[in-house]
């Protein structure tokens, strides 16, 4: 479990690294265009809960903070609860790049939104979605003074 754990990030680094460092090239965007992005970390998430559903199931179907912190506690446990995070965050990481990109939000604003998700997932989430709807409150008053003045 160790060394799944240990290199399991590598799965989804690639897909940051694309967004991080060429988030102009064709390649990236054509790229993180399809939703199969996060197949493989998803995929091996499921490999690893369908033999414990039998734990997991009662666990998570009514979930004690005791049970929870149990499973945790162990090393299939983490390792399942990493790769739960790395797909998610992922998914949500390649949501903000796409989405970004049509709001036409500099690199320099996307990128350490995207550095945040990777690292602290729904906070970048978060963070993203209170500078959109800044952005879009903006835009409305924009939109509202041209009409006005036109």
């Amino acid at each position: 479990m160790a060394l799944l754990f240990n290199g399991v990030s590598w799965l989804v680094m690639p897909w940051w690294a694309l967004m991080l460092l060429a988030p102009r090239w064709s390649v990236t965007q054509r790229l993180l265009g399809s939703p199969l992005v996060g197949l493989l970390p998803a995929l091996l998430y499921v490999g690893l809960i369908i033999p414990r559903l039998d734990v997991l199931l009662p666990a998570v179907a009514q979930p004690q903070l005791s049970s929870i912190a149990a499973l945790l506690s162990t090393p299939a446990g983490a390792t399942i609860a990493w790769i739960h995070m790395l797909a998610f965050d992922l998914m949500i990481g390649r949501w903000i790049f796409l989405d970004s990109l049509e709001w036409q939000l500099s690199h320099w604003l996307r990128a350490p939104l995207l550095v945040l998700t990777i690292l602290f997932g729904p906070a970048g989430f978060a963070a993203y979605v209170c500078l959109r709807q800044l952005l879009r409150g903006t835009r409305m008053r924009a939109k509202r003074r041209s009409a006005l003045s036109a």
